[in-house]
């Protein structure tokens, strides 16, 4: 008696593409949310406040941050003329204080003013070619240098040191005649 042989069939085309539209609708409905959920920027420091808002495509365009109650909360501007919105991602840049150059190169602490009745402790203007506002940051014994153009901001012990920071980006600067 002989048993009958068994073909072994393979997926038709339409079962192939069935199986691929719904490996793809479950990869679209539930997992591209967890991607983008891990993408959420690190909390503003001042060590990565300029690349930060840089890499979340927050600064396309002239911005400006503005930061207060003692640099706890702060608020992002789109654009010279748009409105202040809160910036939503965590901040840890409180007790800081800004400081520029003057003139004679002493060390100036910024006073901003206020903004509906709060101190500004922190304004920092973001330019679309990637440059910003130049300053000195100070939170209880660390200083950080935030250059205006090259280079990423540095962290040092004293406010002197990043003074000495300051007018070396400066010279720097002032010193590009000698490569042509």
């Amino acid at each position: 008696m002989t048993q009958p042989v068994k073909q072994h069939q393979g997926f038709t085309l339409i079962e192939l593409l069935v199986v691929i539209l719904l490996i793809s609708l479950v990869y679209f409905l539930g997992l591209s949310g967890v991607e983008k959920m891990g993408a959420k920027p690190s909390p503003l420091t001042p060590l990565n406040l300029k690349s930060t808002l840089l890499k979340s495509h927050a600064v396309s365009k002239h911005a400006t941050l503005m930061c207060l109650n003692n640099c706890r909360t702060c608020y992002l501007r789109h654009g010279m003329y748009g409105s202040f919105e809160v910036y939503e991602n965590g901040i840890d840049l409180a007790d800081t204080q800004a400081y520029t150059l003057n003139n004679r190169n002493d060390l100036v602490d910024l006073e901003y003013g206020r903004y509906k009745d709060d101190k500004i402790c922190l304004l920092i203007d973001f330019y679309p070619n990637g440059s910003s506002t130049q300053i000195i940051l100070k939170q209880k014994d660390k200083a950080y240098f935030l250059p205006a153009f090259f280079g990423e901001p540095k962290e040092v012990k004293t406010i002197e040191e990043a003074k000495d920071l300051w007018l070396k980006n400066n010279a720097l600067l002032s010193d590009k005649g000698d490569f042509y």
